[in-house]
């Protein structure tokens, strides 16, 4: 009798893991989240202001040239530019008060690198772009009459910051044997003077003669201490990294602003106000003259590349005002010329990094600790992107 085969067959048992995996995902994420920010905050520093500083400049170009008054748009009776102006002024106002929060951030979490950034040589100077910033926000916002009390408020909010850093760096400049102005002194020095002046230009519009004379002349003071030790070629400026050369154009910055200020100032395009100007156009023309300059800085963008948007259209800004003041073709085609200028390059800077965007707020080691440029090689390299 022939055995009876049972077949056998194999049970598959499957544990369902979807909910467990489901939790290990969301700690992932939830683990991953302060990462990605605190990547973030160590990428940032004070130099990413230049972005919002160009908007904020920008943004008062389209103002003052959508006056009234203003000879660019007197031909013109669309709409157009003063929709572009307002969406401009609100574009720089959520630019900045995203890099506020996030420095804010970063005071509280990573307050060494703060510190860091402080004692540097070039950081330090770009501590006053916040305050800059938030100055012509405040000069171009179209809600708010100089005269009210709340501009004012906000004016000594953002004021305040550039008056102190003032006493804490001018005074080591010729107080501070290791912080001698011969030994720091470095294109970036400007960015206070700018500071200054902005200032100064604010304070006259609210018709604050007094307080925007001092905030002229402590600028113009200074302007010309650094202007004089860049020009002898000291130590500072031979230790300025050829990646930051853009920065060079703050040497017609300083100038223009200062004649924007001393125009607010007087009332009119007087004789000290074009003379500001001329110079700066001079400047201008020479770096314009010499690209092997930047050639160098050019091969891989990083956000110093903004430095060669908001000195232009402070000069567009003079240019403006010049035309207005002496009414014949020449300023009229300045000003054309400036204001295009200004406009293509703010333009172009603004695709260039959304197409690099991967490349902002990248973390790298560069920021160095040293305080000095005798310190350099004890530090480590000077940040590219600041």
């Amino acid at each position: 009798m022939e055995s009876l085969e049972i077949p056998k067959q194999e049970i598959h048992i499957k544990i369902d893991n979807s909910i467990s995996s489901n939790k290990e995902r969301k700690n992932d994420l939830a683990d991953a989240k302060p990462i990605v920010l605190m990547s973030i905050l160590r990428g940032l520093h004070a130099g990413y202001f230049r972005i919002s500083l160009s908007l904020c400049s920008q943004a008062l170009l389209w103002k003052i040239m959508i006056a009234p008054d203003s000879p660019s748009m007197s031909h013109m009776h669309s709409k157009l530019p003063s929709m572009a102006f307002h969406l401009l002024w609100y574009l720089a106002l959520v630019t900045q008060v995203s890099l506020c929060f996030l420095y804010a951030l970063k005071c509280i979490f990573l307050p060494d690198m703060v510190k860091a950034e402080f004692l540097h040589y070039i950081g330090v100077n770009y501590l006053y772009a916040p305050s800059i910033s938030c100055l012509l926000l405040l000069q171009s916002a179209p809600m708010m009459e100089p005269n009210s009390v709340l501009y004012q408020t906000l004016f000594w909010v953002f004021a305040v910051p550039v008056l102190t850093l003032d006493t804490k760096l001018y005074g080591q400049w010729f107080t501070t044997e290791k912080r001698f102005l011969s030994m720091l002194a470095n294109p970036a020095s400007q960015v206070s003077v700018i500071a200054n002046l902005v200032a100064a230009r604010g304070a006259a519009e609210m018709g604050w003669k007094e307080c925007a004379l001092c905030m002229f002349s402590l600028g113009m003071v200074h302007y010309l201490v650094i202007f004089v030790t860049l020009y002898q070629r000291l130590p500072g400026g031979n230790n300025f990294p050829t990646k930051l050369r853009p920065i060079f154009f703050l040497f017609f910055a300083a100038p223009a602003m200062a004649s924007l200020a001393w125009n607010s100032i007087s009332g009119t395009f007087d004789a000290v106000a074009k003379m500001l100007f001329f110079l700066s156009l001079f400047i201008f023309m020479s770096l314009v003259c010499r690209p092997n300059l930047f050639k160098k800085s050019m091969k891989r963008f990083n956000v110093a590349w903004w430095a060669y948007s908001f000195p232009v259209t402070f000069l567009a800004l003079d240019t403006v005002q010049y035309a207005q003041e002496v009414k014949d073709p020449i300023g009229s085609g300045l000003m054309l010329i400036f204001s295009s200028i200004s406009v293509l390059i703010f333009l172009c800077m603004m695709v260039l990094t959304a197409a690099n965007s991967n490349r902002l707020l990248r973390r790298a080691p560069v920021l160095g600790s040293a305080t000095s440029p005798k310190d350099k090689q004890k530090s480590l390299p000077i940040n590219a992107a600041l």
